[in-house]
Protein backbone atom coordinates (compact mmCIF):
# COMPACT_ATOMS: atom_id res chain seq x y z
CA UNK A 1 0.00 0.00 0.00
CA UNK A 2 1.28 3.44 -0.86
CA UNK A 3 -0.17 5.92 1.63
CA UNK A 4 -0.47 9.63 1.03
CA UNK A 5 -0.10 10.72 4.64
CA UNK A 6 1.88 7.63 5.59
CA UNK A 7 2.80 8.88 9.08
CA UNK A 8 -0.70 9.99 10.06
CA UNK A 9 -3.00 8.19 12.49
CA UNK A 10 -5.03 6.22 9.94
CA UNK A 11 -1.98 5.05 7.99
CA UNK A 12 -0.08 4.19 11.17
CA UNK A 13 -3.01 2.17 12.51
CA UNK A 14 -3.50 0.38 9.18
CA UNK A 15 0.23 -0.37 9.00
CA UNK A 16 0.40 -1.74 12.55
CA UNK A 17 -2.77 -3.74 11.90
CA UNK A 18 -1.47 -5.21 8.65
CA UNK A 19 1.87 -6.21 10.21
CA UNK A 20 0.05 -7.81 13.16
CA UNK A 21 -2.26 -9.68 10.78
CA UNK A 22 0.71 -10.91 8.75
CA UNK A 23 2.27 -12.27 11.93
CA UNK A 24 -0.97 -13.90 13.03
CA UNK A 25 -1.13 -11.83 16.22
CA UNK A 26 -4.66 -10.45 15.73
CA UNK A 27 -7.83 -11.55 13.89
CA UNK A 28 -9.15 -9.48 10.93
CA UNK A 29 -11.99 -7.91 12.92
CA UNK A 30 -13.60 -5.06 10.98
CA UNK A 31 -12.31 -6.20 7.56
CA UNK A 32 -15.16 -6.54 5.09
CA UNK A 33 -12.97 -8.48 2.65
CA UNK A 34 -12.58 -11.27 5.20
CA UNK A 35 -16.35 -11.90 5.38
CA UNK A 36 -17.71 -15.13 3.81
CA UNK A 37 -19.61 -13.19 1.14
CA UNK A 38 -16.31 -12.01 -0.37
CA UNK A 39 -14.34 -15.22 0.02
CA UNK A 40 -14.39 -16.03 -3.69
CA UNK A 41 -13.29 -12.59 -4.86
CA UNK A 42 -9.72 -13.62 -5.72
CA UNK A 43 -8.20 -10.84 -3.60
CA UNK A 44 -4.51 -10.47 -2.89
CA UNK A 45 -3.56 -12.31 0.32
CA UNK A 46 -2.85 -10.04 3.27
CA UNK A 47 0.61 -11.56 3.47
CA UNK A 48 1.44 -10.20 0.01
CA UNK A 49 0.89 -6.53 0.90
CA UNK A 50 3.81 -4.15 1.40
CA UNK A 51 3.55 -0.60 2.76
CA UNK A 52 5.27 2.57 1.54
CA UNK A 53 4.17 6.14 1.14
CA UNK A 54 4.61 9.89 1.03
CA UNK A 55 4.47 12.31 3.95
CA UNK A 56 5.75 15.75 4.87
CA UNK A 57 5.87 14.91 8.60
CA UNK A 58 9.24 14.25 10.24
CA UNK A 59 8.16 11.89 13.03
CA UNK A 60 8.20 8.13 12.39
CA UNK A 61 5.33 5.70 11.95
CA UNK A 62 6.38 4.02 15.21
CA UNK A 63 6.24 7.36 17.06
CA UNK A 64 2.73 8.03 15.72
CA UNK A 65 1.64 4.51 16.64
CA UNK A 66 3.12 4.88 20.14
CA UNK A 67 1.11 8.06 20.66
CA UNK A 68 -2.04 6.16 19.68
CA UNK A 69 -1.14 3.33 22.05
CA UNK A 70 -0.77 5.77 24.95
CA UNK A 71 -4.39 6.85 24.51
CA UNK A 72 -5.68 3.28 24.29
CA UNK A 73 -6.31 3.26 20.54
CA UNK A 74 -3.71 0.55 19.84
CA UNK A 75 -3.08 -2.46 22.14
CA UNK A 76 -0.38 -2.03 24.75
CA UNK A 77 2.94 -3.59 23.73
CA UNK A 78 2.03 -4.13 20.05
CA UNK A 79 4.11 -1.24 18.70
CA UNK A 80 7.21 -2.46 20.55
CA UNK A 81 6.66 -5.99 19.26
CA UNK A 82 6.57 -4.70 15.67
CA UNK A 83 9.38 -2.14 16.06
CA UNK A 84 11.71 -3.66 13.45
CA UNK A 85 8.92 -4.04 10.89
CA UNK A 86 7.80 -0.44 11.46
CA UNK A 87 11.36 0.79 10.93
CA UNK A 88 11.40 -0.99 7.56
CA UNK A 89 8.16 0.75 6.61
CA UNK A 90 9.61 4.12 7.56
CA UNK A 91 12.56 3.48 5.27
CA UNK A 92 10.08 3.20 2.37
CA UNK A 93 8.41 6.58 3.04
CA UNK A 94 9.43 9.44 0.76
CA UNK A 95 9.08 13.21 1.26
CA UNK A 96 5.74 14.57 0.09
CA UNK A 97 5.18 16.97 -2.77
CA UNK A 98 7.14 20.18 -2.26
CA UNK A 99 4.91 23.24 -2.38
CA UNK A 100 7.82 25.33 -3.68
CA UNK A 101 8.07 23.26 -6.89
CA UNK A 102 5.98 23.84 -10.02
CA UNK A 103 3.40 21.06 -10.03
CA UNK A 104 4.71 19.43 -13.21
CA UNK A 105 8.06 18.83 -11.52
CA UNK A 106 6.38 17.76 -8.28
CA UNK A 107 4.15 15.29 -10.13
CA UNK A 108 7.15 13.85 -11.99
CA UNK A 109 8.89 13.23 -8.66
CA UNK A 110 5.81 11.55 -7.17
CA UNK A 111 5.47 9.31 -10.24
CA UNK A 112 9.17 8.41 -10.01
CA UNK A 113 8.75 7.46 -6.34
CA UNK A 114 5.84 5.14 -7.18
CA UNK A 115 7.74 3.55 -10.07
CA UNK A 116 10.83 3.03 -7.92
CA UNK A 117 8.77 1.40 -5.16
CA UNK A 118 7.24 -1.04 -7.61
CA UNK A 119 10.53 -1.89 -9.32
CA UNK A 120 12.70 -2.13 -6.21
CA UNK A 121 10.34 -4.59 -4.50
CA UNK A 122 9.27 -6.50 -7.63
CA UNK A 123 5.62 -5.62 -7.10
CA UNK A 124 2.76 -6.73 -9.28
CA UNK A 125 0.72 -3.62 -8.57
CA UNK A 126 0.75 -0.44 -6.45
CA UNK A 127 -2.48 1.01 -5.07
CA UNK A 128 -2.40 4.53 -3.65
CA UNK A 129 -4.54 5.36 -0.60
CA UNK A 130 -5.00 9.03 0.32
CA UNK A 131 -5.42 9.39 4.08
CA UNK A 132 -3.87 12.85 4.31
CA UNK A 133 -5.32 15.87 6.11
CA UNK A 134 -8.59 17.30 4.84
CA UNK A 135 -8.37 20.33 2.54
CA UNK A 136 -10.82 23.23 2.25
CA UNK A 137 -13.31 22.98 -0.65
CA UNK A 138 -11.74 23.75 -4.01
CA UNK A 139 -13.39 26.37 -6.26
CA UNK A 140 -14.10 25.20 -9.83
CA UNK A 141 -11.64 26.04 -12.58
CA UNK A 142 -11.04 25.22 -16.22
CA UNK A 143 -7.94 23.19 -15.36
CA UNK A 144 -9.88 20.96 -12.97
CA UNK A 145 -12.61 20.23 -15.48
CA UNK A 146 -10.67 19.78 -18.71
CA UNK A 147 -7.68 17.43 -18.97
CA UNK A 148 -6.18 19.19 -21.99
CA UNK A 149 -6.29 22.54 -20.18
CA UNK A 150 -4.79 20.96 -17.06
CA UNK A 151 -1.85 19.56 -19.01
CA UNK A 152 -1.35 22.91 -20.75
CA UNK A 153 -1.15 24.75 -17.44
CA UNK A 154 1.19 22.17 -15.91
CA UNK A 155 3.47 22.39 -18.95
CA UNK A 156 3.46 26.19 -18.58
CA UNK A 157 4.88 25.91 -15.07
CA UNK A 158 1.62 26.70 -13.30
CA UNK A 159 0.22 24.91 -10.23
CA UNK A 160 -3.56 24.66 -10.72
CA UNK A 161 -4.24 21.56 -8.59
CA UNK A 162 -5.09 21.29 -4.89
CA UNK A 163 -2.50 19.05 -3.23
CA UNK A 164 -4.84 16.04 -2.99
CA UNK A 165 -5.53 16.28 -6.72
CA UNK A 166 -1.80 16.53 -7.45
CA UNK A 167 -1.29 13.19 -5.70
CA UNK A 168 -4.24 11.72 -7.61
CA UNK A 169 -2.79 12.99 -10.88
CA UNK A 170 0.56 11.37 -10.08
CA UNK A 171 -1.11 8.09 -9.09
CA UNK A 172 -2.97 7.88 -12.39
CA UNK A 173 0.09 8.87 -14.42
CA UNK A 174 1.97 6.06 -12.65
CA UNK A 175 -0.81 3.59 -13.52
CA UNK A 176 -1.90 3.18 -9.90
CA UNK A 177 -5.48 2.70 -8.67
CA UNK A 178 -6.48 5.17 -5.97
CA UNK A 179 -8.70 5.24 -2.87
CA UNK A 180 -9.73 8.79 -1.93
CA UNK A 181 -10.41 8.25 1.78
CA UNK A 182 -10.68 11.95 2.68
CA UNK A 183 -13.28 14.58 1.68
CA UNK A 184 -10.61 16.57 -0.19
CA UNK A 185 -11.03 17.09 -3.93
CA UNK A 186 -8.57 14.38 -4.94
CA UNK A 187 -9.62 12.68 -8.18
CA UNK A 188 -13.21 13.98 -8.07
CA UNK A 189 -12.97 16.48 -10.91
CA UNK A 190 -13.61 16.22 -14.63
CA UNK A 191 -9.95 16.40 -15.68
CA UNK A 192 -8.78 13.59 -13.40
CA UNK A 193 -11.81 11.41 -14.05
CA UNK A 194 -10.93 11.68 -17.75
CA UNK A 195 -7.28 10.84 -17.03
CA UNK A 196 -8.21 7.74 -15.01
CA UNK A 197 -10.31 6.42 -17.88
CA UNK A 198 -7.64 7.30 -20.42
CA UNK A 199 -4.85 5.42 -18.64
CA UNK A 200 -7.10 2.57 -17.45
CA UNK A 201 -6.99 2.96 -13.67
CA UNK A 202 -9.93 2.48 -11.28
CA UNK A 203 -10.47 4.65 -8.25
CA UNK A 204 -12.91 4.85 -5.35
CA UNK A 205 -14.15 7.63 -3.11
CA UNK A 206 -14.88 9.88 -1.42
CA UNK A 207 -14.47 10.31 2.38
CA UNK A 208 -14.41 7.03 4.30
CA UNK A 209 -17.65 6.14 6.09
CA UNK A 210 -16.46 4.98 9.48
CA UNK A 211 -18.68 6.18 12.34
CA UNK A 212 -21.68 8.46 12.68
CA UNK A 213 -22.42 8.49 8.95
CA UNK A 214 -22.24 4.70 8.92
CA UNK A 215 -25.04 4.68 11.49
CA UNK A 216 -27.03 7.21 9.45
CA UNK A 217 -26.76 5.09 6.33
CA UNK A 218 -28.20 2.12 8.22
CA UNK A 219 -30.91 3.98 10.19
CA UNK A 220 -32.26 6.40 7.58
CA UNK A 221 -33.68 3.58 5.38
CA UNK A 222 -35.65 2.36 8.41
CA UNK A 223 -37.58 5.63 8.56
CA UNK A 224 -38.22 5.55 4.82
CA UNK A 225 -39.43 1.97 4.77
CA UNK A 226 -41.79 2.60 7.67
CA UNK A 227 -43.15 5.75 5.92
CA UNK A 228 -42.07 7.92 8.87
CA UNK A 229 -41.24 11.52 7.92
CA UNK A 230 -37.90 12.81 9.18
CA UNK A 231 -38.04 16.56 9.80
CA UNK A 232 -34.51 17.14 11.06
CA UNK A 233 -31.37 15.17 11.86
CA UNK A 234 -28.93 17.18 13.95
CA UNK A 235 -25.38 15.94 14.58
CA UNK A 236 -22.82 17.23 17.10
CA UNK A 237 -19.27 15.85 16.99
CA UNK A 238 -16.21 16.29 19.20
CA UNK A 239 -12.79 14.87 18.37
CA UNK A 240 -9.12 15.50 18.97
CA UNK A 241 -5.97 14.32 17.20
CA UNK A 242 -4.63 15.60 13.90
CA UNK A 243 -7.99 15.31 12.18
CA UNK A 244 -9.62 17.38 14.90
CA UNK A 245 -6.95 20.09 14.67
CA UNK A 246 -7.40 20.29 10.91
CA UNK A 247 -11.19 20.49 11.16
CA UNK A 248 -10.98 23.27 13.76
CA UNK A 249 -10.60 25.57 10.75
CA UNK A 250 -14.18 26.37 9.66
CA UNK A 251 -13.27 26.51 5.98
CA UNK A 252 -11.61 23.10 6.09
CA UNK A 253 -14.43 21.66 8.18
CA UNK A 254 -16.85 22.59 5.40
CA UNK A 255 -15.44 19.76 3.25
CA UNK A 256 -16.23 17.24 6.00
CA UNK A 257 -19.63 18.59 7.05
CA UNK A 258 -20.74 18.68 3.42
CA UNK A 259 -20.10 14.97 2.87
CA UNK A 260 -21.50 14.07 6.31
CA UNK A 261 -24.69 16.00 5.56
CA UNK A 262 -25.47 14.27 2.25
CA UNK A 263 -26.59 10.88 3.49
CA UNK A 264 -30.04 11.34 5.04
CA UNK A 265 -31.60 13.51 2.32
CA UNK A 266 -30.15 11.32 -0.42
CA UNK A 267 -31.61 8.17 1.15
CA UNK A 268 -35.04 9.59 1.97
CA UNK A 269 -35.43 11.49 -1.28
CA UNK A 270 -36.52 14.82 0.25
CA UNK A 271 -34.79 17.73 2.00
CA UNK A 272 -34.09 17.13 5.70
CA UNK A 273 -32.82 19.90 7.93
CA UNK A 274 -29.49 18.53 9.00
CA UNK A 275 -26.99 20.82 10.74
CA UNK A 276 -23.65 19.12 11.41
CA UNK A 277 -21.18 20.55 13.90
CA UNK A 278 -17.60 19.39 14.54
CA UNK A 279 -15.65 20.74 17.53
CA UNK A 280 -11.99 20.12 18.28
CA UNK A 281 -11.31 18.94 21.84
CA UNK A 282 -7.61 18.12 22.25
CA UNK A 283 -8.28 15.92 25.27
CA UNK A 284 -10.19 13.43 23.09
CA UNK A 285 -7.10 12.37 21.13
CA UNK A 286 -8.06 9.96 18.34
CA UNK A 287 -11.44 9.26 19.96
CA UNK A 288 -14.57 10.73 18.42
CA UNK A 289 -17.96 11.21 20.08
CA UNK A 290 -21.11 12.06 18.11
CA UNK A 291 -24.56 12.90 19.45
CA UNK A 292 -27.46 12.70 16.99
CA UNK A 293 -30.98 14.02 17.49
CA UNK A 294 -33.61 12.85 14.99
CA UNK A 295 -37.00 14.58 14.89
CA UNK A 296 -39.66 12.66 12.97
CA UNK A 297 -43.42 12.39 12.71
CA UNK A 298 -45.73 9.44 12.35
CA UNK A 299 -49.42 8.68 11.92
CA UNK A 300 -51.73 11.64 12.58
CA UNK A 301 -48.73 13.97 12.48
CA UNK A 302 -47.58 12.99 15.97
CA UNK A 303 -44.00 14.25 16.52
CA UNK A 304 -41.42 11.94 18.05
CA UNK A 305 -37.65 11.85 18.53
CA UNK A 306 -34.78 9.43 18.48
CA UNK A 307 -31.33 10.12 19.95
CA UNK A 308 -28.12 8.12 19.94
CA UNK A 309 -24.49 8.50 20.95
CA UNK A 310 -21.63 7.04 18.92
CA UNK A 311 -18.13 6.89 20.37
CA UNK A 312 -15.26 5.27 18.58
CA UNK A 313 -11.56 5.41 17.80
CA UNK A 314 -11.50 7.03 14.39
CA UNK A 315 -8.30 5.41 13.12
CA UNK A 316 -9.31 1.93 14.28
CA UNK A 317 -12.63 2.26 12.45
CA UNK A 318 -10.88 3.48 9.30
CA UNK A 319 -7.84 1.18 9.16
CA UNK A 320 -9.54 -2.11 8.19
CA UNK A 321 -11.53 -0.33 5.49
CA UNK A 322 -8.28 1.04 4.06
CA UNK A 323 -6.94 -2.52 3.80
CA UNK A 324 -10.24 -3.65 2.22
CA UNK A 325 -10.12 -0.89 -0.38
CA UNK A 326 -6.52 -1.66 -1.29
CA UNK A 327 -7.36 -5.30 -1.99
CA UNK A 328 -10.58 -4.51 -3.87
CA UNK A 329 -8.96 -1.83 -6.03
CA UNK A 330 -6.08 -4.16 -6.90
CA UNK A 331 -8.65 -6.75 -7.95
CA UNK A 332 -10.60 -4.17 -9.97
CA UNK A 333 -7.43 -3.10 -11.75
CA UNK A 334 -6.65 -6.73 -12.55
CA UNK A 335 -10.17 -7.08 -13.97
CA UNK A 336 -9.70 -4.11 -16.31
CA UNK A 337 -11.96 -1.64 -14.48
CA UNK A 338 -11.32 2.06 -15.04
CA UNK A 339 -12.67 5.30 -13.61
CA UNK A 340 -14.76 5.63 -10.42
CA UNK A 341 -16.15 2.36 -9.04
CA UNK A 342 -19.77 2.75 -7.85
CA UNK A 343 -19.71 -0.72 -6.25
CA UNK A 344 -17.20 0.55 -3.67
CA UNK A 345 -19.61 3.28 -2.55
CA UNK A 346 -20.28 1.04 0.46
CA UNK A 347 -17.13 2.48 2.05
CA UNK A 348 -17.78 6.21 1.54
CA UNK A 349 -19.84 9.15 2.78
CA UNK A 350 -19.93 10.59 -0.75
CA UNK A 351 -20.03 7.50 -2.99
CA UNK A 352 -18.84 8.84 -6.34
CA UNK A 353 -20.77 7.48 -9.36
CA UNK A 354 -23.07 5.41 -7.11
CA UNK A 355 -26.84 5.87 -7.04
CA UNK A 356 -27.54 5.00 -3.40
CA UNK A 357 -26.38 6.00 0.08
CA UNK A 358 -28.32 3.26 1.92
CA UNK A 359 -25.94 0.80 3.56
CA UNK A 360 -27.87 -2.39 2.79
CA UNK A 361 -28.30 -1.43 -0.88
CA UNK A 362 -24.60 -0.58 -1.08
CA UNK A 363 -23.72 -3.94 0.45
CA UNK A 364 -25.78 -5.78 -2.17
CA UNK A 365 -24.13 -3.73 -4.92
CA UNK A 366 -20.68 -4.61 -3.57
CA UNK A 367 -21.31 -8.35 -3.29
CA UNK A 368 -22.98 -8.44 -6.73
CA UNK A 369 -19.98 -6.69 -8.27
CA UNK A 370 -17.57 -9.11 -6.60
CA UNK A 371 -19.61 -12.11 -7.78
CA UNK A 372 -19.51 -10.82 -11.38
CA UNK A 373 -15.73 -10.24 -11.53
CA UNK A 374 -13.89 -12.32 -14.11
CA UNK A 375 -11.25 -14.78 -12.94
CA UNK A 376 -7.98 -13.08 -11.92
CA UNK A 377 -5.67 -12.62 -14.88
CA UNK A 378 -2.71 -14.10 -12.97
CA UNK A 379 -4.72 -17.26 -12.35
CA UNK A 380 -6.00 -17.73 -15.89
CA UNK A 381 -4.90 -21.09 -17.30
CA UNK A 382 -2.97 -22.01 -14.16
CA UNK A 383 -3.64 -25.13 -12.16
CA UNK A 384 -2.07 -23.54 -9.09
CA UNK A 385 -0.43 -20.31 -8.00
CA UNK A 386 3.36 -20.06 -8.35
CA UNK A 387 5.37 -20.77 -5.23
CA UNK A 388 6.82 -17.25 -5.18
CA UNK A 389 3.91 -15.00 -6.17
CA UNK A 390 4.79 -11.33 -6.69
CA UNK A 391 3.61 -8.96 -4.02
CA UNK A 392 0.60 -6.71 -4.55
CA UNK A 393 0.68 -3.35 -2.81
CA UNK A 394 -1.68 -0.57 -1.88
Amino acid sequence: MWFVGARGSVAATATVGLLALQRGIVPPTGMVTELPELEGAGLAPLGSLLVGGHDVAEHTVAEQASALARTGVLPHGLVELLADDLAEVDARIRPGAGRDLPQRRAADQLVADLAAFRQEHDLERVVVVDVSSTEPPTPPSAALEDLEELERQLDAGLSPLPVSSLYAYAAFRAGCPLAAFTPSSGPACGALEALAREVGTPWAGRDGKTGETLVKSALAPMFGRRALKVNSWTAMNILGGGDGRTLADPETALSKTTTKGLTVSKILGYPVEGPVRIDYVADQGDWKTAWDHVSFEGFLGTRMTMQFTWQGADSVLAAPLVLDLARLLARAHDAGERGPLPALGFFFKEPIAADTHALDEQWHALTAWVAALPAPVAAAGQAQAPAQAPRTTA
